[in-house]
């Protein structure tokens, strides 16, 4: 049995003393175990939020550990735009729903790319440097640490020894034994002190690491986000079309007509003349295109309907609209059900029905 070993033991069952490391050298411990810990934790659990799939997270281990190229992965948004056009494909591009699928399916496909390049900057900037905070510096650590711990067993067997020695001869080789123990302690001492210093360098760097990702977040979630106003915008200005032209027998969804009898009881106005365009005359209508500035609103039965989302217009014949705002609709005879004349003010155009919700 060594002496360390035997120190060790004693000092567990409460039969032999222990050197202690001053209250810092404790903190600095301590400090970067909890470290070491939290940094593990954000690492896994941003493994998670990059990657839910288990399997794929393993795999993407496996091929690490092989020091061999992770292979591209297709993500979701961009597999779901592969069906949608593949469907549409099949139903006719040139239908209102095929039409409608390869829309949303180019938006997906290009969320799908967005979610790619922000899986790549955030485990480059972010997930790369604390993983070799763990397998480098931490690995470093630990072995000095576990160094430190061994010096110390020994100073201390070493000091029970020179207490029990009782001839002159034996005092002084426990002694010079001593010296050499103590020499070689305070050595690792010094050295794993400074290595624990330097997690205050670590904070340093994951902090900058951290509003990296945050950037890289931040550009992923405002892609996403204007990519989808734009597909929205698309599609309601499409929408009037794509109703119009539609074969189906089935009932639009409820969520996209306007409320039962809403069409019946909007006032309706005679119907605008179509007037060839005329250069210099600023009040013609160009032919089949209705102009809102010249409609005039019936005398009575005009509705108050209530903005549900923002819009924004399209073209000038729209009204751009905000969430929660009043405004005065009506319709016009022919007029497509999904959109209706909007008045705020002076302000004048088309407004679709979806984003409104028609009050008595």
């Amino acid at each position: 049995m060594t002496a360390s070993f035997l120190q060790f033991t004693e000092e567990k069952l409460g039969q032999a003393e222990k050197t202690e490391l001053d209250a810092h050298f404790e903190n600095l411990m301590a400090r970067a175990d909890c470290t070491k810990n939290w940094t593990e934790k954000i690492l896994r659990q941003t493994e998670v939020l990059l990657q839910p799939n288990l399997s794929a997270r393993v795999e993407e281990f496996l091929y690490e550990k092989l020091d061999r190229k992770v292979p591209s992965r297709v993500t979701n948004g961009e597999l779901l735009a592969q069906y949608m056009t593949e469907a549409a494909n099949d139903f006719g591009p040139g239908t209102p729903y095929g039409k409608t699928l390869i829309k949303v399916g180019e938006t997906q496909r290009r969320l799908g790319a967005a979610e790619r390049d922000f899986i790549q900057s955030a485990a480059i900037n972010f997930l790369t440097p604390l993983r070799n905070f763990l397998e480098g510096d931490w690995r470093t650590i630990s072995k000095e640490r576990r160094t430190l711990q061994n010096c110390r067993l020994d100073l201390d067997a070493c000091k029970a020894r020179l207490k029990k020695a009782k001839a002159a001869e034996a005092k002084a080789a426990a002694e010079h034994e001593l010296r050499l123990t103590q020499t070689e302690f305070d050595r690792q001492a010094e050295v794993t002190r400074l290595l624990l210093e330097g997690i205050s360098s670590t904070h340093v760097n994951h902090l900058r690491c951290l509003h990296e990702f945050v950037e890289s977040q931040t550009n992923y979630y405002a892609q996403c986000y204007q990519y989808m106003l734009d597909l929205q915008k698309q599609l309601g200005r499409f929408s009037g079309t794509f109703v119009g032209n539609a074969e189906s027998t089935s009932p639009p969804p409820a969520a996209a007509s306007p409320p039962a009898g809403a069409a019946a009881t909007l006032p309706a106005v005679p119907t605008i003349p179509v007037v060839p365009t005329i250069v210099g005359v600023p009040n013609a209508v160009a032919e089949g295109v209705l102009n809102p500035n010249e409609v005039k609103p019936p005398a009575s039965g005009t509705r108050k309907a209530r903005v549900l989302y923002d819009y924004e217009a399209a073209d000038s014949t729209e009204l751009a609209l905000l969430a929660d705002e009043m405004i005065t609709v009506y319709s016009l005879p022919g007029m497509d059900p999904d959109w209706l004349i909007g008045e705020r003010g002076n302000q004048k155009g088309k407004v679709p029905v979806t984003y409104l919700e028609l009050l008595s």
